[in-house]
């Protein structure tokens, strides 16, 4: 018998300290930043967060660890063409731009729109991400194999009427501009200005290869597709996938602090040649830095959430072709994993340099509802780490745990829905706090020692 989860929603928060780090940028190499409360705040965007915990889970399933080991997962990309190709190279024998063009038809032909063919570097990539199963290449590239001669006469046909179509609009744009440096020529018949451009009809991919392309393409049981959603435009028939994720932006839960670092890097060649000069005057042009510049770089303490439907979740599941019990196993794994993931994960921009990713948080409370909870308000009055016996809140770290339980506490006592809270650790200072707090006897609240314990 499937026992039916507790309550829909899971809802996550964590708090984290941050020391000279640069997960996420903006187009200028600059923090990414919001204003809340009046002030300005850090923020690590939701959709780096979403990335690097998708990813963390994939690499575990893959690498045959955690609680969706062996199962299947998605990629995001814009190489399927080219994943494609390659298959078809190593797998079916075929000749590399044979394969190619062959695999690029076929998924331009489907719906999917492509770069400029004549730049090499984008003709071959989609023009959007496309998130689908890892073996959709594999997939797409046994068909095309299987079918060989069918797709490959359709391919001929289709890249000469898309060469007749190509030619054609050349002639009316050479036409157009000869029309307008001389006015008394005559515009040729059809290429009036403005008129729309009567394109030359390309041959339908025959309906079982497209067939073929689409449940390639398909979400099927990828479970981080079920977990985080996707959304393709471009071809109607390929189904969307409502998330089961929802994830918001991080932000300091005191005000933003910046520094500007300055760097000097060293030129290894130069400098042998000064420490093997003969003399001062061998080495006098060898002086200074190879290179300089600036890193900006933050700290602080934040503040983030997210939250799993359970419910969702298990209709994605259904959705892709599970059954119920199998829908039921595979959700409580992916929740697990995405507990694990929510906790672990991190962006890995500038993770050599600052070694963000060996961070842990100061805390992680979870609890169930029967709607989604953020707690964003509970840090909307920026936290003053100044003394507390100067009137402040002392350290920002200890400061916003005990503003997030005390805001949890109150909104306990106010809604009945919300229950089995726990939360988890990684700080000793944090733990003894815990140990010391006063909760109501309504409350309870159970301090776990493992990720996997903060969900049941």
């Amino acid at each position: 018998m499937i026992e039916a989860p507790r309550s829909q929603f899971l809802s996550l928060h964590l708090i984290e300290t941050l020391a000279a780090v640069l997960p996420v940028r903006d187009e200028n190499a600059q923090p990414k930043a919001l204003v809340f409360g009046g002030v300005e705040r850090h923020m690590i965007t939701s959709q780096a967060r979403r990335r690097a915990e998708r990813v963390h889970a994939r690499n575990r399933a893959n690498a045959g660890r955690g609680a969706l080991k062996g199962r299947s997962m998605g990629v995001r990309t814009r190489e399927w063409a080219i994943l494609a190709g390659r298959e078809l190279e190593s797998a079916h024998g075929w000749e590399k731009e044979r394969a190619l063009a062959t695999a690029r038809a076929v998924m331009e032909a489907s719906g999917l729109k492509f770069g400029d063919p004549k730049k090499k570097t984008v003709a071959n990539l989609t023009r959007v991400l496309v998130f689908a199963p890892s073996d959709a290449a594999v997939r797409i590239a046994g068909h095309i194999a299987d079918r060989a001669s069918e797709v490959e006469e359709w391919r001929e046909a289709y890249l000469e009427a898309q060469a007749s179509a190509e030619a054609a609009k050349k002639a009316r744009r050479g036409a157009r501009k000869k029309a307008a440096s001389s006015p008394e020529a005559e515009e040729p018949e059809g290429t009036s200005t403005g008129e729309a451009v009567v394109s030359v009809p390309l041959p339908p991919l025959p309906k079982a290869t497209r067939d073929a392309v689409l449940l390639a393409l398909a979400p099927r049981d990828a479970v981080d597709i079920a977990l985080y959603g996707r959304f393709l435009a471009e071809i109607p028939d390929s189904p969307n996938v409502d998330g089961a994720v929802q994830t918001g932006h991080a932000f300091t839960v005191h005000e933003a602090e910046q520094i500007e670092d300055f760097y000097a890097a060293a030129d290894d060649a130069k400098l042998d040649r000064k420490r093997n000069a003969l003399n001062f005057l061998d080495s006098a042009d060898d002086a200074g830095a190879g290179m300089t510049g600036y890193q900006s770089l933050i700290s602080g303490t934040f503040y983030r959430h997210a939250v799993l439907d359970r419910t969702q979740l298990r209709i994605n599941l259904r959705a892709a072709g599970m059954d119920e019990q199998e829908a039921e196993t595979a959700a409580s794994d992916a929740e697990k994993e995405f507990v694990n993931a929510f906790v672990e994960a991190f962006p890995e921009a500038k993770k050599n340099s600052t070694a963000s990713t060996g961070s842990l948080p100061a805390l992680v409370l979870a609890f169930e509802g029967e709607r989604p909870y953020n707690y964003a308000s509970a840090f909307q009055r920026p936290v003053d780490e100044s003394p507390v016996s100067a009137g402040g809140e002392g350290p920002a770290g200890p400061a916003a745990v005990r503003r997030l339980l005390r805001h949890h506490t109150f909104v306990s006592r106010r809604r009945d829905d919300l229950c089995t809270t726990r939360v988890l650790t990684y700080d000793p200072e944090i733990d003894k706090l815990l140990g010391e707090l006063e909760l109501p006897e309504s409350m309870s609240l159970t301090v776990v020692e493992r990720t996997e314990d903060l969900t049941s």
